[in-house]
């Protein structure tokens, strides 16, 4: 028995089934960071984080400059949620501004640092000859040179400047590897086709590198300026905590804990509060980095990982 086909019939049948979109790169690999619910939990933190730091002053009425002598070493109260120190300082409102100092210094330090490896990088990969040896001479000196020593011994003398000038010293030693690994990069992206007919259609070398090189390293270049952020904000408490980086006034959490470290068993809310606090933020912005690295390279073994335990709980 034969069946007639009506073909108007079909027609209309196959256009009442929903038709697939294709899925753009970034809408994959958003929805890939939000199934890691680590990475997802460190970006709420860290979006916290500086919501309370820039607003403190809507929580608390003092200020990280005043002293209430006739309160010192109070312990944690509704009055004073961190307690107070030695001559009085509210120590929530010093922890805020320390937190609000070392995130902002990492956030600086770790987009400026990748912008500059970005920049570098893709040069001297894409230019060769002369341009290339001249800046990977630079980079490998800067490479042996000890960064914490040289920092250590410039940061006294420029003492009672902007705290900008932390922020250019570190920023002078944080670059360089990323930089080595986008010139490689480069090397093998110049020789593409799609870059080869950008610079047959006349288009300026700037204009290629910028347009044709850089974006293909995005994947890298996010997950690198988000370990720069942590690894800038450790850097930053390293040196303040040896009275190196944040200069009094002014206070960071590296000087917080440097200050409370003598008192840590007699009042321990002066070193736990701001330890705590830098504990959180690191640990926040690294699991954030993991998030994006497995949501950006899901080839990567932890990727797969994570990806096949997710399966195995849908099973």
């Amino acid at each position: 028995m034969s069946t007639t086909v009506n073909p108007a019939a079909a027609d209309e049948a196959a256009a009442d089934v929903p038709q697939s979109r294709p899925v753009s790169r970034g809408a994959l690999v958003r929805r890939r960071f939000m199934r890691n619910r680590w990475a997802l939990g460190g970006i709420i933190v860290i979006i916290v984080l500086y919501i309370v730091a820039f607003s403190y002053p809507l929580f608390s009425p003092y200020s990280y400059e005043f002293h209430d002598t006739t309160n010192t070493y109070d312990p944690p109260s509704l009055t004073h949620w961190f307690g107070t120190d030695n001559i009085g300082t509210d120590m929530f409102v010093a922890c805020m501004r320390g937190l609000q100092k070392s995130l902002t210094i990492g956030l600086l330090v770790g987009v400026i640092s990748t912008a500059l490896s970005a920049v570098v990088g893709a040069t001297a990969g894409f230019f060769g000859g002369i341009t290339d040896r001249a800046m990977m001479w630079i980079v490998d000196l800067l490479l042996v040179l000890p960064s914490f020593l040289i920092i250590s011994i410039a940061s006294p003398i420029f003492k009672g400047s902007s705290w900008l000038i932390l922020v250019v010293l570190l920023v002078l030693f944080q670059w360089m590897i990323t930089a080595r690994i986008v010139r490689g990069m480069t090397l093998t992206l110049k020789t593409r086709e799609y870059v080869s007919a950008a610079r047959f259609m006349g288009q300026s070398p700037w204009r290629t590198i910028f347009k044709h090189i850089v974006p293909n390293m995005s994947s890298l270049l996010i997950v690198d300026a988000t370990i720069n952020v942590g690894s800038a904000v450790l850097q930053e408490s390293g040196l303040s905590y040896f009275g190196f980086g944040v200069q009094p006034p002014d206070v960071s959490l590296g000087t917080l804990i440097a200050t409370g470290t003598g008192s840590a068993l007699t009042f321990p809310w002066l070193f736990y509060a701001p330890a705590v606090l830098l504990v959180v933020a690191l640990l926040s912005v690294a699991v954030v980095g993991d998030g994006l690295r497995d949501a950006l390279d899901p080839t990567s073994s932890r990727a797969r990982r994570r990806e096949k335990k997710r399966k195995d709980k849908l099973a």
